[in-house]
């Protein structure tokens, strides 16, 4: 019976009583609490007594130049600056709480990118918004800059050459290039090369493998050693040049830590030079003009903040010891 009489009163109650009582015990009177309030007096003074009926307990002792508190007054006073405080985080708690975010990200990608921040990015996203849905597209960094461009990609993930001012870049990581053969070459494991060793030596590469194109610091390599300026063998793909590299068609240039496991599985042998590899970037580029949904933008977003987060040392890729 009194968990019924307690449910009731919760029901029945006019909460803005409790909100006129917390503001006379504050204001320790019920003159001030009116002008605070809005109200007439008499309104004010009603509504303590309302409040004082429905508790069946006297909250505040009144007689002529008095104003106490009682003890119940007190409990009851305390616990409607909890609900009131509780009722004020309300925007706060809901700020974050948004309609279901669906719709498509579309991200524009280079050839064999491999970025634990990124995998990062998209579990947690996908977790948080299991309804996006993602494209990726693999191009050359040519095309996926113009993607972002055209606004056909939500962004990009690619290397760069120059950069446009239309748009906006973030290194995303940064690895290293080094020469290498495959298990046909006449080089595989030897140990003792230097880089006067390839000169003349036939070559296969990537496309972008020019001195005016994103992988600038490779070909300004390759014209260091001497390397014969007749490429046997050209493609977009890492996959692709790896393949011919294996294949034994020349002597082509691989990111160090992508190489690395063909290396310890003897499909690949890492020429010179040993010591300072040609320094790549990996770009994330997005167009700011670009009209987002607010799954590309809140994947975009989710990017960002992780790239603030971790310093660039920690997105850079080690250089792996040389074949000894």
């Amino acid at each position: 019976m009194t968990d019924l009489r307690n449910a009731r009163f919760a029901w029945d109650l006019d909460w803005n009583l409790l909100r006129t009582f917390m503001v006379i015990v504050e204001e320790e009177s019920i003159t001030r609490a009116a002008n605070r309030l809005g109200l007439k007096q008499p309104t004010v003074s009603n509504a303590l007594r309302r409040i004082e009926e429905r508790l069946g307990r006297r909250l505040i002792d009144r007689k002529p130049n008095v104003f106490r508190i009682t003890a119940v007054g007190r409990l009851l006073y305390e616990e409607c600056v909890e609900i009131f405080g509780t009722v004020s985080r309300l925007p706060v708690l809901t700020r974050d709480i948004q309609e279901e975010i669906t719709g498509q990200v579309s991200i524009a990608l280079t050839t064999h990118v491999i970025s634990p921040l990124f995998d990062e990015a998209l579990a947690e996203f996908h977790g948080a918004h299991p309804k996006t849905r993602f494209s990726l597209t693999v191009s050359t960094s040519e095309a996926a800059v113009k993607s972002v461009l055209q606004k056909q990609a939500s962004f990009a993930l690619c290397l760069v050459r120059r950069q446009d001012s239309r748009l906006r870049y973030e290194v995303m990581y940064r690895e290293f290039f080094g020469f290498f053969c495959g298990p046909k070459h006449r080089f595989f494991g030897q140990d003792r090369l230097t880089l006067e060793d390839l000169r003349g030596e036939p070559s296969v590469s990537f496309q972008t493998d020019q001195p005016a194109d994103a992988l600038r610091p490779v070909a300004l390599l390759r014209s260091r050693a001497g390397l014969d300026a007749t490429i046997v063998g050209i493609s977009p793909s890492l996959e692709e040049v790896r393949r011919m590299i294996v294949a034994g068609l020349g002597i082509g240039p691989l990111p160090l830590h992508i190489a690395a496991r063909d290396v310890a599985d003897g499909q690949l042998w890492r020429l010179p030079p040993y010591q300072d590899p040609p320094q790549i970037d990996i770009w994330l580029v997005w167009n700011p003009a670009s009209n987002l949904n607010r799954a590309e933008a809140g994947l975009l977003d989710l990017l960002q903040r992780k790239i603030a987060e971790v310093p660039i040392n920690r997105r850079t890729y080690r250089v792996p010891a040389p074949t000894s």
